[in-house]
């Protein structure tokens, strides 16, 4: 059985090394599926809860109008119908009209994780349902009146009751036939149309079309209420999941900066305790391979002293610039700002540099503007800018080639320095490659002295630090061109002559002011 680590805990990993964020969605599934199987109109617990909400709102700010509409017909019957009749039905109306009133107060009251849909939406169509049978009930009432003007009052009401209640239930659709159905059958018994000829017929029509057109306009009302609905929630899912992707982002983010931190301060720690012994074996080795104490006895330990004394230059170089890198990457390298003439630190280099080019044969140009101000800039970083590139390009060029060094303006005021070989050149793909730490392109590889790969993301880093930016332009058997440019905030322009105002008056001692013009 394997074990659960800290790490594995502080990360919110389960055994078998699944994430957090597997575990959210596969929840994210399992709701799916549950709200699929829980709904049985739209297929979407969140919109059938919705429409409940929808109705339930309609309901209970339908309660005022529906309560006048009652008064008002109950207040009419009188003159057709017996007086406890009319008192009977209008308790029967009130009381089916509090009944889905109660019922849609208590749906608004639940949270939507408590509403069972299938519940809540057969107490509703009930509650609607007796509702329409005591609007219907009034046709039959109004009936056993004589008086030919009861039958276009009933037709009147109950066509305005169909109506109002249609609108009110448009959300539910089964909630609208149960209203519309009793009411239907009731209009139908009181126009009674006895054949074809007969006027009720026209009517009854009429009615018809007016019942079928409360409907379809229910029907198209629920449609776009639906929509809406689903328009909303598929924007509230997008919302979340951005939001989610966003925090996964952040984490992976932090993470990897964080492992990145970790990472430079490895080495720079690492490169710390490597300097120490290092220092002794470069100093013994040169002992050694200088005889200071006397001739060896055998002469190859000379030449073994030799190699153990370069590989030992070599490997400091190497942790010089491992150091370097990760004191940039880690943001613990501090700018020793001042004054620095950038055409004398390429000149330094130049001429530093001058003893490896000849024994190559390589012919070194420097082409520079005149008259360059000076730079407010790290002169350490930038003289370890122009040695990296210079070498990288005297390294790569072959015997009798040709390395270029250009110093000038930009055309937004800064500076710039390009150093441009003839050498193997790299390939457009692998520029991404070797601006990366430790990385090397495959011709550099076949053509060149063994390197660590850092030069270019050292000078990347130092001359992101300065605000400026760095550029790599090469061509395949053309040679590669490096370009730094320094910003304009950099550049130190002089000062302004000084002219002195005429009008002033000069600055005078108290005796010289005492003193009398000549």
């Amino acid at each position: 059985m394997d074990e659960i680590t800290a790490e594995m805990i502080e990360r919110g990993r389960e055994k078998g090394g699944r994430s957090s964020s597997e575990r959210r969605r596969r929840g994210a599934r399992v709701r799916q599926a549950r709200e699929k199987l829980t709904t049985s109109d739209t297929g979407h617990r969140g919109c059938d809860v919705g429409l409940l909400r929808a109705y339930a709102s309609a309901r209970l700010h339908s309660a005022g109008p529906a309560s006048a509409l009652i008064a008002m017909v109950a207040g009419l019957t009188r003159y057709w119908m017996n007086g406890e009749l009319e008192i009977v039905w209008t308790a029967l109306a009130f009381s089916t009209l509090l009944l889905c009133y109660g019922f849609a107060k208590s749906l608004g009251r639940l949270a939507d994780a408590d509403i069972n849909v299938v519940h809540w939406r057969g107490k509703i169509v009930a509650a609607e349902f007796a509702h329409g049978l005591v609007w219907a009930s009034m046709a039959a009432l109004l009936l056993q009146a004589s008086d030919p003007n009861a039958k276009a009052f009933v037709l009147a009401m109950l066509v305005l009751a169909a109506a109002f209640n249609t609108m009110v239930t448009a959300t539910i659709p089964i909630a609208v036939y149960a209203t519309v159905t009793p009411i239907s059958i009731a209009i139908v018994a009181c126009l009674r149309v006895s054949s074809l000829a007969d006027t009720s017929l026209s009517l009854l029509a009429l009615v018809g079309a007016a019942q079928v057109f409360f409907v379809v306009l229910a029907k198209r009302f629920h449609h776009v209420t639906r929509e809406s609905l689903f328009f909303r929630i598929e924007k509230d899912d997008l919302i979340g999941e951005l939001e989610q992707a966003k925090a996964n982002s952040d984490e992976a983010r932090r993470r990897a900066e964080e492992a990145n931190l970790a990472k430079s301060r490895f080495l720079a720690t690492m490169s710390h305790e490597l300097r120490t012994p290092l220092n002794a074996i470069l100093g013994f080795s040169e002992v050694l391979k200088n005889e200071l104490f006397g001739s060896h006895a055998v002469a190859v330990y000379k030449d073994y002293s030799k190699d153990i004394h370069s590989s030992g230059q070599h490997l400091l170089m190497l942790i010089n610039e491992i150091l370097d890198l990760s004191r940039v990457e880690a943001g613990r390298y501090e700018l020793k700002e001042e004054s620095v003439s950038l055409s004398n630190v390429v000149e330094d280099c130049r001429h530093l540099l001058t003893i490896r080019a000849q024994k190559r044969g390589i012919e070194m140009i420097e082409m520079k503007e005149p008259d360059l101000p000076r730079l407010w800039a790290d002169e350490r970083a930038v003289r370890q800018i122009v040695l990296n590139l210079l070498t990288n390009a005297i390294k790569f060029t072959p015997q009798g080639g040709q390395v270029t060094l250009k110093i000038g303006w930009t055309s937004a005021g800064g500076q710039y320095v390009a150093i441009r070989d003839t050498g193997p050149g790299i390939p457009e793909e692998e520029i991404a490659v070797v601006m990366s730490s430790f990385g090397r392109g495959t011709l550099a590889q076949k053509n060149a002295e063994e390197g660590t790969g850092l030069g270019l993301p050292i000078v990347k880093g130092l001359i992101d630090l300065h605000g400026g930016m760095f550029k790599l332009k090469s061509k395949v058997r053309e040679g590669t061109e490096a370009i730094v440019v320094f910003p304009p905030e950099r550049v130190m322009n002089a000062l302004p002559k000084f002219e002195p105002d005429d009008n002033a008056q000069p600055h005078l001692s108290a005796g010289e002011r005492r003193r009398p013009a000549a």
